[in-house]
Parts: C-alpha cells; structure tokens; sequence
C-alpha cells in the first residue's frame, strides 16, 4: 500500500465522498419513511454505513508499533439500505416513530453539513498549495 501524501489524501477524499453519499441517502430514506407515517403495515428503513466503515477499518488497520504511525484504510464501509421489521409502534403494524424520524433527520443535516464544510476546507487547502501559497 502507497504511504505517500497523495494517497492518504485521496482515501481522506474518497471517504468524505462515500460519507455524503451514505448521509444524501439517509435524508432520502427518512424522508420516505415519513411519507409513509399512514400507510398500514409499512416498516420503516434505514441506511447503514458507519456501522460497516467501523468493521473495515478494525479490520484494514495496519499493524504498527508506535502510535504515531500513520493508519491507512483500504476499504471505506458499504452503503445499504435496510428494512427494519421491529416491533410496531401501532396497531396497524406500522413501525414509524415520527418523532425519531424528525430527529434523526435534524442529526443527519448536521452531519451533512459537517461534511461538506470537511470537503470546502480539503478543496481550499489543495488549491492553496496549488497556488504555491498564494
């Protein structure tokens, strides 16, 4: 594996890119679970990322021996959607809990824009080393 800057900076890149996407379809999903508040027997989705980055980097992390070594990840985690087929919050068997939705929602726009601000300040920075500091 190539422990170059560049490397590093374009898995820090790729990484920002995958996170948005797994938070865009986030949005989208909690958006149609809303959509769905009435629809009798509906079941609520979600999306997976975080959970599936955590096991691929446990399991891509380069064994070293000082802790100041720089740890690099060949995987960046999986996005999925799935089905959550828990208990039901009513009697009509549908499993959408508006007020979980509404903040789960808020949380994701947050991360969101926490992630773009991420991506603004990793473009800023390359151009400014582009320009020669200028």
């Amino acid at each position: 594996m190539n422990m170059d800057g560049s490397s590093i900076s374009e898995n820090t890149y790729n990484l920002l890119k995958k996170s948005m996407d797994a938070s865009a379809l986030r949005s989208k999903v909690i958006a149609n679970n809303v959509a769905n508040i009435n629809t009798k027997g509906y079941k609520k989705f979600y999306v997976t990322f975080e959970e599936t980055l955590n096991d691929s980097m446990v399991k891509n992390t380069l064994k070293t021996d000082n802790e100041k070594h720089i740890q690099t990840v060949s995987g960046t985690g999986d996005i999925s959607v799935q089905k959550d087929e828990g208990t039901s919050m009513r009697q009509d068997g549908n499993n959408v809990d508006i007020d979980l939705e509404m903040a789960n929602q808020a949380a994701n726009t947050l991360m969101f824009n926490a992630l773009v601000t991420q991506a603004n300040s990793k473009i800023s920075l390359t151009r400014y080393i582009i320009g020669g500091g200028k």
